[in-house]
């Protein structure tokens, strides 16, 4: 009788045990899966601008709006923008200077836009 106890605490410990790693391995799977879903939905908008300035993109559609700063070279770089129809400004000083409106965002993919007021940008490393 003692043997029968011991065989059945030790079928009930070892699938808690598995159940356990189970719920722990598919919380790690699910949470993979949701960045790699991530990436995988978005896309980005680069270029050139007046060093030091602000590029704005805001979507038409959902109102997300993201901001960069222009670097020392006159470059910037918005990624992770989910994918739609963007208007893309360059501001300075919170004012708008430049718009690009109707951008599509696309998945996975890059899309350049220069915001060179007035050849402004002539000396940035393109």
């Amino acid at each position: 009788m003692n043997t029968e106890n011991n065989h059945s605490a030790r079928r009930h410990g070892f699938s808690a045990w598995s159940l356990a790693l189970a719920v722990i391995i598919g919380i790690g799977g699910v949470a993979g899966s949701a960045a790699v879903s991530a990436q995988a939905t978005a896309g980005n908008v680069f270029g050139i601008a007046p060093a030091g300035q602000t590029v704005a993109a805001k979507s038409i559609t959902s109102g997300l709006s993201r901001h960069v700063t222009v670097d020392a070279k006159g470059r910037y770089n918005i990624s992770a923008l989910p994918v739609g129809t963007y208007t893309v400004t360059l501001e300075k000083d919170g004012a708008p200077v430049l718009r690009h409106e109707n951008v599509p965002i696309t998945v996975g993919r890059g899309v350049k836009v220069d915001l060179c007021p007035q050849d402004q940008c002539a000396g940035s490393n393109q």
